[in-house]
């Protein structure tokens, strides 16, 4: 495809904006969009392996249930929005970033009128197939505990997302990968991720509530682990108890499953990646191989 002025456009560059499909260095927002000035938008970010969305319809559920909860009223077909975009940047494995703002207004103000057209626009960028190789290729991660610095709605897809940045900053800088948050002595979810452990065969993880959000590989797992017989609680997960576990995993739609080996220094179980999350890995690997060859 090739822009205004006859240069070639690579792939990636075709984002959807409002309706249309245009090179990313033609799309334009205006500066008073909300989405821009408060961070008054919501969004999700979809895997498409071989041009298929993986568990499309719970990601579209989850973006419904936050647009809801902010009162953004959208008619949008997304899966066809989707998959065209997906067409358009040339199809394989994408991540799919996918954000819909309360609007643009004539200028700056807190208040604002329920008649807003929203803002929709979404945008491609290439993912390897993290199951290809099996879970010999996945490397297990070091992670930190800090304090949870969020509002009290996470399970809003919300793009106000700054504390989420510093702590995984906080986390890069002490040569760990991920920020496993807690709140009043509670362990919550990972900065960008959600959070299991195992204990003695069974498998826990925080409970669902309004401070994580519902993740879709979370459900996932859950839903698997019933399948194969797997003892699995929602609980209060304490400190302590992390640091003594067997395992420790984190999920999410663009990592899968990862096993977490260090947090804080400390060695989680005997320091490997273990049984329960290889079981749960492989049978991810089954699962995707049916979505992307079925």
């Amino acid at each position: 495809m090739f822009g205004a002025k006859g240069i070639k456009i690579a792939a990636m560059d075709i984002v959807h904006l409002n309706g249309q499909l245009l090179p990313a260095d033609q799309a334009q927002i205006s500066v008073f969009d909300r989405g821009f000035l408060f961070g008054d938008s919501i969004y999700e970010v979809i895997p498409f392996y071989q041009s298929k969305g993986f568990r499309l319809e719970e990601h579209i559920r989850r973006l419904e249930h936050s647009l809801r909860a902010i009162q953004i009223r959208t008619d949008v077909d997304w899966s066809s929005l989707l998959d065209a975009l997906v067409a358009a940047n040339g199809g394989g494995n994408l991540s799919v970033y996918l954000q819909v703002s309360r609007g643009a207004t004539e200028g700056r103000s807190h208040q604002y009128d329920a008649d807003l057209t929203p803002t929709i626009f979404a945008c491609c960028k290439p993912i390897n197939d993290i199951y290809a190789d099996g879970p010999d290729s996945v490397q297990g991660i070091a992670a930190i505990v800090t304090a949870d610095l969020r509002w009290h709605r996470c399970d809003i897809k919300a793009t106000g997302l700054l504390p989420n940045i510093l702590v995984l900053q906080q986390a890069r800088q002490a040569d760990a990968a991920e920020a496993i948050l807690i709140r009043d002595g509670v362990l919550t979810e990972g900065a960008s991720s959600n959070l299991f452990m195992v204990e003695n065969g069974v498998l826990y993880t925080p409970k669902s509530s309004s401070e994580i959000l519902g993740g879709v590989t979370r459900e996932l797992i859950l839903q698997l682990a019933d399948e194969q017989g797997i003892p699995c609680q929602q609980v209060d997960i304490e400190y302590s108890r992390l640091l003594a576990a067997d395992e420790v995993w984190i999920s999410s739609s663009t990592r899968a499953i990862v096993p977490v080996l260090s947090v804080d220094g400390h060695t989680i179980g005997d320091g490997n990646k273990g049984r329960l999350w290889q079981q749960m890995f492989e049978r991810f690997i089954q699962l995707q191989h049916q979505m992307m060859h079925g």
